[in-house]
C-alpha cells in the first residue's frame, strides 16, 4: 500500500505540522473491513500491529508527513478568523481501486497547532456516534465521509466526567470545507487560494475546464452537490445539528457529525443542538442556510470569479440562484418517490406540503410513517380514509404507475432502520461498561437499512414504543 499527503504540497499556510499524541494501551474496538477494501487498504495490514499503533496514532503511517489542516468559519452566524484541526489529524491519504484518493484522518488524536484550549481528545461514545451514524447515511445512498476504524486508547479523559477515550479513522474524499476557503480570503492569499481550487478540481471534479472560467465552473458544481446533499438529508429525516461554514465539505459529503440525528417523531422545526436556542439549524432551515454558506464561499472565490469585484459578484450570484431551485427539484421528486409517485409533476408541491403538514399534526414518526405506507401499497391494506388519505390515493391513481414498480421504488427510497438516538444512546452505554454487542448489532443492522430484519424488528421501534 502506498500512503501520501499531497495537501502537505500545498502552501504551508493551510496546515501546520502535527503528531498524534501517544496512547497507553490501544486496542481496536470497531474495524470496517468492506470499507477497507473499497479504499485499498490490505485486511491483512488492518489486522496488524502496525495498523493499530498507526490508526491510534503511536506510529506514522509509511513515508507519509501527518499535519493539522488550517480553515476559517462562520459558527452560529459569527465569523471565527482561525479555527483548524484541534483535536484531528491527517495521518495520510490512499488512493483506491477506484482511482479516488480519499483522506485517513485521525479524530482524537490529540492536541494539534489549533486545539487552543482543549485537549484535542475525543470520548469513546462520541466517536462510536460517528462511526454509526456515517456509515448508516452511507447504507442510506447518501454522500458521507466514512468510518475506517475506531480505537480505544485505554485511557480516561475529562469531560463532565470521566470517559474512555478513543481515537477515529475517518475516510473522506477530502477535509477541505468552505471555511478553508474563507480562510486564506480574509487573509487576501490569492495564490494560495488559487492553489486551493486546483487542487480540489484535480482531486474530485474531474471534469473541471482549463482557463480562468474553471473558478465559476468549480462555484456551480460545489452549488449543485450541495442542493442535492441537502435534499438528500431531509428525505430521511437527517438533520446534521451545526452547519456551521467550517462544516460544509466542497466536495459535497456530509461532514462533522457532531450534535445530529435522524427524526423520530415529525416536527420541522427540531433542531439537535443545544445551544442552537433561535432554531438557525432545523430541519427545515437547513436549505437556507446551505445557500447562506454557499454565498460566503462564493465570497470568498470572488478574487478567482474575475478581477473587477462587482462583475465578479454578478456572476457569483447568478451561479447561487440556481441552489433553491435545484433544492426544490430534488427535494420534491425524492418526496414524491417515498409517497410511491414515480411521475412528479409541478403541482406536487402543493400535495407535499399538505403531506407533511398532516405528519406535524398527527405527530408521526417519520420513518415509520413513509414505511407504513409501503406496506399499505405493499398488502393492499385498507385503511380508514381520513381527507389527507384521500388525497393520496387520488393522487397515486393520477400516476397510473404499475404497482410492482411502485411498491420496488418505495422499498428502495423508505428506510425501515435508522440509527435512532435512543439505540445509539443505549450502544454507547454498554460499550463505556465494556459491552460492544449493541454497538455490533446496531452497526450490522444498519448496513441493510431497506431490507426486512424481523429479528431486529426492535431497532426500527421509536423511542416511545413499548419494547
Amino acid at each position: 500500500m502506498d500512503f501520501a499527503n499531497t495537501y502537505a504540497e500545498l502552501p504551508a499556510i493551510l496546515f501546520k505540522t502535527a503528531s498524534p499524541t501517544d496512547v497507553e494501551s490501544p486496542k481496536f474496538v470497531a474495524v470496517n473491513h468492506a470499507l477497507a477494501k473499497d479504499i485499498g487498504i490490505s485486511v491483512t495490514w488492518l489486522k496488524s500491529p502496525e495498523a493499530l499503533q498507526a490508526l491510534a496514532g503511536n506510529e506514522p503511517l509509511p513515508n507519509t508527513p501527518s499535519i493539522a489542516m488550517a480553515y476559517a468559519g462562520h459558527q452560529f452566524g459569527h465569523w471565527v478568523p482561525s479555527l483548524g484541526d484541534g483535536r484531528a489529524i491527517l495521518a495520510g491519504e490512499i488512493v483506491g481501486p477506484d482511482g479516488i484518493r480519499r483522506d485517513l484522518h485521525l479524530k482524537g488524536a490529540g492536541r494539534t497547532p489549533y486545539s487552543r484550549n482543549g485537549d484535542g481528545r475525543a470520548t469513546l461514545g462520541a466517536m462510536l456516534r460517528e462511526y454509526i451514524v456515517s456509515e448508516a447515511m452511507h447504507a442510506l445512498d447518501i454522500p458521507t465521509t466514512r468510518s475506517l476504524a475506531v480505537v480505544a486508547t485505554g485511557e480516561n479523559i475529562m469531560r463532565e466526567g470521566l470517559f474512555p477515550g478513543a481515537v477515529l479513522t475517518r475516510v473522506a474524499k477530502s477535509h477541505v470545507r468552505v471555511g478553508t476557503f474563507q480562510y486564506l480570503s480574509s487573509r487576501k492569499e490569492v495564490s494560495a487560494l488559487c492553489d486551493l481550487a486546483d487542487y480540489e478540481m484535480a482531486r474530485n471534479f474531474a471534469d473541471a475546464p482549463k482557463g480562468d472560467e474553471r473558478y465559476l465552473w468549480l462555484l456551480s458544481q460545489i452549488i449543485a452537490r450541495q442542493a442535492s446533499l441537502i435534499a438528500k438529508w431531509m428525505c430521511v429525516g437527517f438533520i446534521h445539528g451545526v452547519m456551521n461554514t467550517d462544516n460544509m465539505s466542497i466536495c459535497g459529503e456530509t461532514i462533522d457529525y457532531g450534535p445530529c440525528a435522524f427524526m423520530d417523531t415529525f416536527n420541522p422545526q427540531k433542531v439537535f443542538s443545544s445551544i442552537d436556542q433561535n432554531g438557525r439549524y432545523a430541519w427545515d432551515k437547513q436549505p437556507v442556510i446551505a445557500l447562506w454558506n454557499l454565498t460566503r464561499l462564493a465570497e470568498a472565490m470572488l478574487p478567482l470569479l474575475h478581477q473587477d469585484r462587482d462583475t465578479a459578484i454578478s456572476l457569483a450570484e447568478e451561479k447561487l440562484k440556481n441552489f433553491m431551485p435545484a433544492f426544490a427539484d430534488h427535494f420534491e421528486s425524492g418526496i414524491a418517490h417515498k409517497f410511491g409517485i414515480l411521475n412528479p409533476l409541478e403541482s406536487d408541491a402543493d400535495f407535499i406540503a399538505k403531506a407533511l403538514q398532516h405528519m406535524a399534526d398527527m405527530k408521526a414518526d417519520f420513518t415509520l410513517f413513509f414505511s407504513g405506507l409501503t406496506q399499505q401499497i405493499e398488502n393492499q391494506e385498507a385503511v380508514t380514509p381520513d381527507g389527507w388519505t384521500k388525497l393520496w390515493h387520488a393522487r397515486l391513481a393520477e400516476d397510473k404507475a404499475d404497482q410492482a414498480t411502485r411498491i420496488e421504488m418505495m422499498r428502495k427510497v423508505n428506510p425501515l432502520y435508522i440509527p435512532r438516538n435512543h439505540r445509539i444512546e443505549q450502544a454507547i452505554q454498554a460499550a463505556n461498561a465494556g459491552d460492544f454487542e449493541p454497538f455490533n448489532r446496531l452497526v450490522n443492522v444498519l448496513t441493510k437499512p431497506f431490507e426486512t430484519q424481523p429479528e431486529n424488528r426492535d431497532l426500527a421501534s421509536a423511542p416511545t414504543a413499548i419494547e
